[in-house]
């Protein structure tokens, strides 16, 4: 009996010490998302949660974010690894930060139309981009939206806006409440937002950026200089993960809201799930994403963004495109070929 006791004793060792060999064999990766646990973020937390990470021996932490400046900044700070960011943001952080040495880099495209747009009440009479001529609009400052908005208005011929400035959690109340006559935001986020304040969807009008001649690219996997440097092959091994979790979130968004929600347990399940699949019908399942293909960029078409954006946020100097993307530590085109046809 004190042998056979004596053995398992030794095979339990074996066994802890095999595990810890394991995990030592992992490579940590903070990520940082850009906003708090909803719907569209079981991109990330579905992979996690299927062992997608793991089995790539990755030991990935995910946390909630409060805006994607601040995604930039803490992967720029070296607090994180990687990111997801509106693209616009990191350009606007290339810019104005000519000589910061730990400068994010853009490595997968995941939005790629911008998800913002102008929403406003049927009832204040406002239809297209003309009749926001004088108006009045509401975002929190840091709204890629409103950060935006110079591009939107220089497509649409929109002057004379004035502008209200509020917190995230405000923004939808003072429009139902008729304190703006338009607001601007992610379209599957104040849409929602919306609703929830007890206004009916089709009270909404929606003018997508992208509907009115704003070509730009929405968010993006960031990734630090220090992580493409040390260890691109973790950074490789991420996408192709990720890549493979998104694809599972596509198909079957109900499932992937599980994820989100054994990460915070309070949403509503089926809220997040409709801000789920109005993003990947959106931006993630655009006719744009079709033609370029998940997950990559057009050249022309990131030259132009980094040119408006350079004039739109007024930044310090210009935005080279070169430098804030890389496309060469994404998976094959057969792993990015998750997007289903319409």
């Amino acid at each position: 009996m004190k042998k056979r006791q004596f053995l398992h004793a030794i095979a339990l060792a074996a066994a802890t010490v095999a595990a810890g060999s394991a995990m030592a064999q992992s490579t940590p990766i903070k990520f940082q998302l850009d906003w708090r646990f909803e719907g569209p973020s079981a991109l990330f937390l579905t992979p996690a949660a299927k062992g997608y990470f793991k089995d790539a021996k990755l030991d990935v932490t995910i946390d909630a974010g409060n805006g994607s400046g601040g995604a930039v900044t803490r992967v720029a700070s070296g607090a994180y690894d990687m990111g997801f960011a509106d693209l616009a943001a990191l350009m606007e952080f290339h810019a104005n930060n000519p000589d910061a040495p730990n400068k994010p880099i853009a490595v997968m495209m995941v939005y790629n139309d911008t998800p913002a747009s102008v929403m406003a009440l049927k009832k204040s009479g406002i239809k297209t981009p003309a009749d926001l001529n004088g108006k009045k609009l509401g975002a929190p400052v840091f709204d890629a939206g409103r950060r935006a908005f110079p591009i939107f208005a220089k497509a649409n011929n929109v002057s004379g806006v004035q502008w209200t400035a509020m917190d995230p959690p405000l923004r939808e109340t003072m429009l139902a409440r008729g304190d703006v006559d338009a607001i601007t935001g992610f379209t599957f986020t104040s849409l929602l937002n919306l609703e929830a304040r007890g206004v009916k969807s089709e009270d909404v009008v929606i003018l997508p950026y992208p509907e009115f001649g704003v070509k730009l690219y929405g968010n993006a996997i960031i990734a630090s200089p220090k992580i493409l440097k040390d260890n691109p092959a973790a950074v490789k091994a991420f996408l192709a993960a990720f890549a493979k979790g998104a694809k599972d979130v596509i198909a079957n968004p109900s499932a992937a809201v599980a994820d989100v929600k054994a990460r915070d347990g309070i949403i509503n399940a089926d809220l997040e799930t409709r801000r789920l699949k109005l993003a990947i019908d959106t931006v993630i399942n655009s006719a744009n994403a079709r033609a370029e293909g998940f997950g990559q960029v057009n050249g022309p078409r990131l030259s132009l963004m980094a040119s408006q954006v350079s004039d739109a946020f007024n930044t310090k100097t210009r935005i080279n495109p070169d430098v804030v993307w890389n496309a060469s530590y994404l998976p094959s085109k057969a792993e990015l070929n998750i997007l289903p046809k319409k």
